[in-house]
């Protein structure tokens, strides 16, 4: 079972999107429903509304009037907060249930709107986010009925647009026509969500074309958001994760491919966080077992070696000891290009010329040879210590 997280904000077109997902064959946990659910007439759920909010939150039948607890819950964060205390635990407990019980080969999509609030997006290996701009929420909203100072205190509410933005491998646009979105999300679905599906039940890597580009800003927004996810997978047994490689270095072209280094106390422990790693979207690679060595012992420059599943985002994991000489170099050469441009320029020739070779790994090592001695030279000089 594949997991992919869905959010977006109130008036967003996220259940346009969900429905859609739906006709492709995707499994919807829908959060709204779920929350819905959860505070029914006799439920626990309800119950701890009445005593934190008051019984005059109930409609004369005993259900939840839901524009009543929201006149008191969303005037301050901390009457939210109460609300969130009590709802989310209900709403995590029972999708789980929901998730448990669906078949192995599915992929699910967790449509689920508090995404940010919950900080549960990095245990996702996809996040989809569906966005518009507020003016354009407000009028979908107040066309549902819902008056315009309410809409606007909702969407108020819930996470910035930009913190969603932070989450989102994939920001679908719907500013224009439901069936502009519609075709976004079928896209998606087919290009994107289902191959990455496939990759990881198979643990199979992504295609991945090598060319330099130019430097691309949201780089570092991409790394920033595989170590978060990462970090959920690793847990403790990861000492450290790094950003490190080529898009590392501001305004330096690149393969577009993010390389990350995830540091760990022994091979014996990369080892053990190979499935966390493949259930993330993040197979192993198992032709790849060290790097080239450039000291007279080449079992420190072993590694475990990970790729992405994601046809969407390339991306590289070297699992490298603390301590050894190819976890330190891969800190000091992206700290060094940083520091030098012109070892920058000499860098990129040298990834030019490989281009054409058979074996672009194995182009570059000759340039690499002559590097190694002279970033420690660097790192010697500066004080440098990874």
């Amino acid at each position: 079972m594949i997991r992919i997280g869905l959010t977006g904000g109130i008036g967003a077109g996220k259940s346009t999107v969900a429905a859609t997902f739906a006709e492709c064959g995707g499994i919807i946990v829908d959060g709204d429903v779920i929350a819905r659910e959860v505070v029914e007439p006799g439920t626990e759920g309800l119950a701890q509304l009445v005593d934190a909010f008051g019984e005059d939150i109930l409609l004369p039948d005993g259900a939840l009037n839901r524009p009543a607890l929201a006149a008191k819950a969303f005037v301050d964060d901390e009457k939210r907060a109460v609300l969130n205390g009590i709802v989310h635990p209900l709403v995590g407990k029972r999708r789980q249930e929901i998730i448990d019980a669906v078949h192995e080969d599915a992929v699910v999509v967790e449509d689920i709107p508090l995404l940010v609030e919950t900080g549960m997006a990095p245990a996702f290996p996809l996040v989809v986010v569906v966005t518009a701009n507020e003016e354009t929420r407000v009028e979908r909203l107040i066309k549902r009925g819902m008056d315009e100072a309410d809409a606007r205190a909702r969407i108020k509410a819930q996470a910035p647009e930009e913190k969603r933005r932070a989450i989102a491998d994939v920001l679908l646009d719907n500013s224009g026509s439901q069936g502009a979105l519609v075709g976004k999300a079928r896209d998606l679905w087919y290009n994107r969500v289902l191959p990455l599906a496939h990759n990881i039940r198979t643990r199979e890597c992504a295609s991945t074309v090598y060319q330099l580009v130019p430097y691309r800003p949201d780089w570092l927004d991409d790394a920033r958001r595989i170590i978060k996810r990462l970090q959920m997978a690793c847990g403790e047994k990861a000492l450290r994760i790094d950003h490190i490689g080529s898009t590392a270095v501001e305004g330096m072209d690149a393969k577009d491919v993010i390389d990350i280094q995830i540091t760990v106390a022994s091979l014996d422990v990369a080892d053990e966080i190979n499935d966390a790693l493949a259930n993330v979207g993040y197979p192993r690679h198992d032709h790849i077992t060290a790097d080239w060595p450039h000291t007279d012992d080449p079992s420190v420059w072993r590694k475990r070696f990970h790729c992405a599943a994601d046809p969407g985002r390339s991306a590289n994991l070297h699992i490298r000891v603390d301590g050894w000489p190819g976890q330190q170099f891969a800190l000091l050469f992206r700290d060094w290009l940083r520091a030098n441009p012109g070892v920058q320029d000499d860098y990129l020739a040298a990834k030019r010329r490989a281009l054409s070779a058979p074996d672009y790994a194995e182009a570059k090592e000759p340039w690499f040879a002559d590097a190694y001695q002279r970033a420690w030279e660097w790192a010697d000089a500066t004080g440098w210590e990874p």
